[in-house]
């Protein structure tokens, strides 16, 4: 699938959305990532971008602040277990090449965990990449200065959620909860602080390739578990309460095969998002005015993705071919080289000019041969009539052995002139 990842995408991108839900195997997970998240194509778009980027000595009011948070993202994997390990020197490479490479946007520290994550399943320049797609096709806006994009899916998530659950919406509106306060984290992290870690990953195995509707289903089924019956409102009266309730939710909920399957379940697809989006972004624009940060289109999966920035086609190269000279035996051939029908017919033309080829006459066409000293050239003789000339025995005989002759003179004069 990996080695002919243009044509599955072009015609089989069912398939690959049920391999991805189903779960990608470990072994090939981080490759996977790569091809799904457009990362592939970036990498060799850009060869040694990363490593000049690598190089230069970056901005040091954002290496304070990463080196700060180097020894937060997930400090009991042995990756990161150490301070001052490979595992967070390339976190602190990847995310100083992304400062570098974005200098408007720099760094926020809800980037270092999706790092570290993508760190544990492939190389610093792979990662990089990979981290350069998340925030720019993915999730666009998300780590910005003013957190524009993060607010507008905010206000997106609540609203669907009274399609989801008008339970919870209720509450939350009742509680006058603002969606900032839950789903931040959940949005910008990409749920690698809030749920089990083989959660993760199969969270994140949907969402590189179906988009950011995985994140938007997540954070729903989420919701509606935890605030979507009367029994379970029973115990969030205030606005405390609630908060903490969904700080810590319950492990039945955030558990593997119960989670993928109520989002591979729930009904929220890309047009209903982009439809909600636009009516977010109309009220924004009435009450707050324009969006100070211009970021690029959201692109929902990989899909979108290779469409919009399709990878590089290899030239066609003339395959190399053997060339040998005319009398060279070909291999695997036994005996003698036969020569080419060029060099034959060319053979047979000179052994004609020459004379050396005779030609058997004919009993319409019979010439006769001069004696010796008989100067008049041969003249063509009437046929004769059967009847009153009937050859004999005899004289057939020499005839006979005359063209038989003449015939093995002619093979054997061939013979010579096309070996010789």
């Amino acid at each position: 699938m990996l080695n002919n990842w243009d044509k599955w995408m072009a015609k089989k991108h069912k398939k690959i959305r049920l391999r991805c839900q189903k779960g990608i195997p470990p072994s090939l997970r981080g490759r996977a990532w790569q091809y799904l998240s457009g990362g592939k194509v970036k990498l060799q778009q850009n060869p040694g971008k990363f490593d000049e980027l690598d190089m230069s000595p970056g901005d040091p009011k954002w290496l304070d602040v990463i080196e700060r948070d180097l020894h937060r993202q997930f400090p009991f994997h042995e990756m990161f277990v150490s301070r001052g390990g490979h595992g967070q020197q390339d976190l602190f490479r990847v995310l100083k090449a992304y400062t570098l490479y974005r200098p408007e946007e720099g760094y926020c520290q809800a980037q270092a965990p999706i790092a570290a994550v993508l760190l544990m399943h492939m190389p610093a320049e792979q990662a990089f990449w990979c981290l350069v797609q998340i925030c720019e096709k993915y999730l666009p806006g998300y780590y910005s200065e003013k957190l524009e994009a993060i607010q507008l899916d905010g206000e997106i998530l609540f609203s669907l959620l009274q399609k989801v659950s008008p339970v919870a919406h209720k509450h939350l509106s009742w509680q006058k909860i603002d969606p900032l306060l839950y789903m931040t984290e959940w949005f910008m992290c990409a749920f690698t602080r809030t749920l089990p870690w083989s959660s993760v990953l199969r969270v994140w195995d949907m969402f590189f390739c179906e988009g950011v509707k995985i994140i938007f289903r997540v954070g729903l089924v989420l919701l509606k578990h935890a605030l979507g019956s009367p029994e379970k409102l029973k115990a969030c009266q205030g606005q405390y309460e609630t908060i903490e309730r969904l700080r810590s939710l319950s492990p039945k909920i955030m558990q593997e095969a119960f989670l993928v399957q109520e989002v591979i379940e729930l009904p929220v697809t890309e047009r209903q998002i982009e439809r909600e989006h636009l009516i977010q972004l109309r009220r924004w624009q009435e009450t707050r005015g324009e969006l100070q940060c211009r970021s690029p289109p959201r692109l929902h999966g990989a899909k979108a993705i290779l469409e919009a920035e399709p990878g590089p086609r290899p030239t066609l190269q003339p395959s190399p071919s053997i060339r040998l000279p005319p009398d060279a035996p070909l291999p695997g051939s036994k005996g003698k080289p036969k020569p080419p029908k060029e060099i034959q017919k060319k053979q047979q033309k000179q052994a004609k000019a020459s004379g050396q080829l005779d030609k058997t006459p004919t009993p319409s066409q019979a010439k006769v041969v001069p004696a010796a000293g008989d100067a008049h050239p041969p003249q063509d003789l009437p046929p004769k009539d059967p009847v009153h000339q009937d050859p004999g025995p005899q004289d057939s005989a020499p005839q006979d052995s005359a063209h038989h002759h003449s015939h093995e003179s002619l093979t054997s004069q061939e013979s010579e002139d096309t070996y010789l």
